[in-house]
Order: structure tokens, then sequence, then C-alpha cells
């Protein structure tokens, strides 16, 4: 029921999604006559493959997490996760309000033993044609050694189930990549994810999230937030100023027009939608975030994403890897 546009859009895109994997069920949770409406306007009905599980309430975009979790017990994200929770689905996907959905999925999901704090985790493209995943985008403003560290793991183990690298590259960021850089929180990490038995690059900078340099850059939610937000915008600004150079001339603007089909590739490659889909890890259960702007495509990416991290454990292999390093780091 969440994100900008609502059962607009998730509803078709859960139609379009099933479509092309015939193995996958969906529970559409929300308000009954709000979704049936969807459902009726696109010639569907619900059936064995496609169930309505009504939800009284629905938490805003703007409503505060912690009035979410307190006083909705019975809205669409709380009932979704539950579902998680108590085995009916394998996964729960949600474009509503992000601070509500990482409340709920921590206090009704709660983490894996050995993580501190659930962690939003993302995709961004590389210029070596594949993608750098970026934890935490947001959800822990503030984090201590031993929680980056986690966050290490969990972005190494994310990537080892998606991308089937056996020892992925992890990263973190900082204002430089000596060792004597950056404040004590992060030269301590450093020390923790030498010792983690993970792969541990060392330290990158925020160009190097771009060149492909690691598999995985682990920051905090305050930097990381920062960094894709400002990348975004950078994006939005190369366009604006390619569109008003090429527009400058009738010359150009044959230009422009000859040049389409690169432009029209290089729109394909950059569309945010394509990498829609953020991953809550650290839970013991599978919760992906939506962007609440997302449109039926990239609904149906993080439709996928949710896909791709049940048929590939990503909980369990967090889990065993936690476990192993808990017994291999100094406390």
């Amino acid at each position: 029921m969440g994100g900008d546009h609502g059962p607009h859009v998730t509803v078709p895109a859960a139609l379009e999604f099933q479509a092309r994997f015939a193995d996958v069920d969906i529970v559409l949770v929300g308000l009954r006559d709000a979704l049936e409406a969807e459902l009726a306007a696109r010639g569907a009905a619900p059936g064995p493959r496609l169930r309505l599980h009504d939800a009284a309430e629905v938490v805003a975009m703007d409503e505060p997490p912690a009035q979410a979790l307190r006083t909705k017990k019975d809205s669409s994200m709380r009932v979704a996760v539950n579902l998680v929770k108590n085995g009916e689905a394998h996964a729960c996907v949600s474009a509503g309000n992000t601070g509500a959905l990482m409340a709920i999925s921590r206090f009704v999901l709660k983490t894996i033993p050995g993580i501190d704090r659930p962690a939003i985790a993302t995709v961004l493209p590389n210029m070596k044609s594949g993608y750098t995943y970026v934890l935490d985008l947001g959800a822990n403003v503030d984090c201590t050694p031993e929680q980056l560290m986690q966050f290490g793991v969990m972005g190494a183990m994310l990537v080892a189930a998606l991308e089937h690298k056996e020892r992925p590259s992890v990263g973190l960021l900082n204002i430089g990549v000596e060792d004597i850089k950056g404040n004590e929180t992060v030269k301590r990490a450093a020390e923790l994810l030498r010792a983690s038995g993970l792969n541990f690059y060392g330290n990158v900078e925020g160009d190097d999230i771009y060149k492909g340099t690691t598999d995985v850059v682990v920051c905090d939610g305050f930097v990381g937030n920062s960094v894709l937000k400002a990348s975004e915008g950078v994006i939005k600004m190369l366009f604006l100023f390619i569109r008003k150079e090429f527009m400058g001339s009738p010359w150009r603007r044959l230009v422009a027009w000859l040049a389409r089909p690169v432009f029209g590739a290089l729109r394909a490659r950059m569309d945010p939608g394509k990498y829609n889909g953020a991953s809550l890890l650290g839970l013991r259960g599978i919760v992906i975030k939506s962007h609440g702007s997302a449109d039926a495509y990239a609904f149906g990416q993080a439709l996928g994403r949710a896909v791709d991290e049940v048929r590939n454990s990503v909980p369990q292999r967090i889990a065993a890897q936690m476990a192993h390093v808990e017994a291999t780091v100094p406390s």
C-alpha cells in the first residue's frame, strides 16, 4: 500500500512478475477493496498463486517509525512482515516508509546472532560493467567499529550469494586510502575487518565505488545516504547539462538526433529503476525496500532481488559467517 503510487504500481508489478516467473507465488497485503479494484481493472483476480491478505491499516510515508510500530499493529507493512516471521512468506517487499519498515522488521524478525543492527544495502553501477554493493545507506547514522565490521560480513555474504563469488572483496569508505586516515571509529573498524577473515581490501575513497575497486563498500548510514543522494543528483545534473548543450543550435540538435541510440542506451544503463531494491540485511528473514517513487518495472526489480535472496539463503549465509567471525576475532 505504500510508496508514492501504492497499489497502482505494486499490483501490476506483481502481475507482470508472476507472468515471467511461474514458480513464484505472491501475497498482496493491504486494504482488500483497493487491491481487488486494481486487479479487476487489469482483468485479474486472486487465485492459488496470487492471494490477498487483508490488513486494516496503512502506514503513511511521513509517519514516525515509533508511532507506526506502537499503534498500527494491523498495518499492511506489519502484517506482511509477520507473514515472513510465521513462515507463510519467504520475503517481504515494500515501497513504504523506510524508517517504519526497518523498525517493524527489526522488532518482528529480530536480528541474526552477532548482528547489533540491520543495515540497508543496495547496488550502484561501476565502470567494470558490474555492481558495487554499498552499506549502510541510512539505517544507522552512528556506528561503532564492531557494527562496521558486521556490515562488511553482511555485504560480503550478500555478494557471495547473489554474484556467486567465493571471496568478495570488501573496502572501508574513508577520506584516504592510507591507514593513518580517518577517525578513530574507522581506524578501529579497519583493524577488525583485517582480523575477520574476510577478503578485506583496505580503505577506499568515494570514487572507488564507481571504479569497482571492491565488491563491497562499507560505511555508516550518514555517509552512505549522503553518497547515494549526491550520486543521484550528479546523474540528473549531467543529463540536464547534456540536453541543454545539444539544444544550443540547429547543428547540435541534428547531432543529438543522430546520437539518440547512444543516449537511450546510456539512460537505460543509468536508470535508477534498474537497481531498485535495497536489502535490509542482518534480520532473521528477508525484507526488501523498494524506492517510494518506483514504477512497475522498478518494483519488479525489487521483487526479483527478494527471490534471489530467498533462493540463495542470504540470512543463513550471514548467520554462518558471523558465527565464524565471532569465534576468530578478538573482542
